[in-house]
């Protein structure tokens, strides 16, 4: 079972390379950030043309995510976090999609740090800790994908020095980053490639993906029960390198079959 996140960055104006995407990858399951659109304007025909079903939660012109399975329709469990601040903003969706709890996530961004946007994104990454840990206590298989807007160390940034004031990596962040993790989440792509600078987003500006200049800030994160079917990780690097592409790559992981 293949399982991505890909932060498509407006599903509409790249609907084009995220179905062409679709189409070579194969993915059983993706998790998708930053729809811009509104509820009734994201693309069901077309992805269902392409031969997945989908559960989304919209919003115009900002955030938005969305499940798609393919040749099953998801099994939507919940809108929204339990507790989040500013419920207005769409941010997280869930679904159970072939046994296995999906839940897709863009964390908020939080420049400038410091001030209100960064409290925001901390109190929002409070309440899916929260949420997270009552998914673990049900002792369900659980797939936590999507846009963390963190790089959890220093490997994960091309120069973690430039970045230290950054609300992508200030120890606040970080920190939670961590403590997610302490309750027995896996970072899948750390785990299978612990010394690799791996990196899924490269700015548009000053030629970053052709420096390589990039940061490793969208994760899934698995419960145990899904960790132990772990059997590769990876990135799609070149959806980065299309012509009108988003800025982030589609992140995977492989699967096992259940014992």
């Amino acid at each position: 079972m293949k399982i991505a996140t890909y932060n498509v960055n407006g599903v509409n104006g790249r609907l084009p390379v995220l179905l062409e995407w679709l189409a070579e990858a194969g993915p059983d399951v993706v998790c998708l950030q930053e729809l811009k659109a509104p509820q009734e304007k994201f693309p069901a025909a077309a992805i269902r043309d392409a031969g997945y079903e989908a559960v989304w939660l919209g919003q115009k012109s900002w955030n938005g995510v969305a499940i798609l399975a393919r040749g099953e329709s998801p099994a939507e469990t919940r809108r929204g976090l339990p507790g989040e601040p500013d419920p207005g903003q769409s941010r997280y969706i869930e679904a159970t999609v072939n046994g296995i709890l999906i839940g897709c996530l863009y964390l908020p961004n939080g420049n400038p740090a410091p001030g209100p946007k960064f409290d925001y994104k901390l109190a929002w990454f409070e309440a899916f800790i929260g949420h997270a840990a009552s998914l673990l206590a049900r002792g369900v298989p659980v797939v936590l994908a999507g846009d963390y807007n963190v790089m959890p160390t220093d490997l994960d940034v091309y120069k973690p020095e430039r970045w230290v004031d950054d609300a992508l990596f200030r120890p606040e962040v970080r920190d939670a980053f961590h403590r997610l993790a302490a309750q027995g989440w896996t970072d899948a792509l750390r785990t299978l490639h612990p010394g690799e600078r791996t990196y899924t987003f490269w700015d548009y500006f000053r030629n970053a993906f052709g420096r390589d200049a990039g940061l490793r800030i969208d994760h899934l994160m698995l419960s145990p029960a899904v960790a132990a079917r772990l059997v590769a990780s990876g990135v799609d690097r070149g959806v980065r390198a299309k012509e009108k592409t988003s800025d982030h790559a589609p992140t995977w992981i492989e699967l096992t079959d259940p014992l």
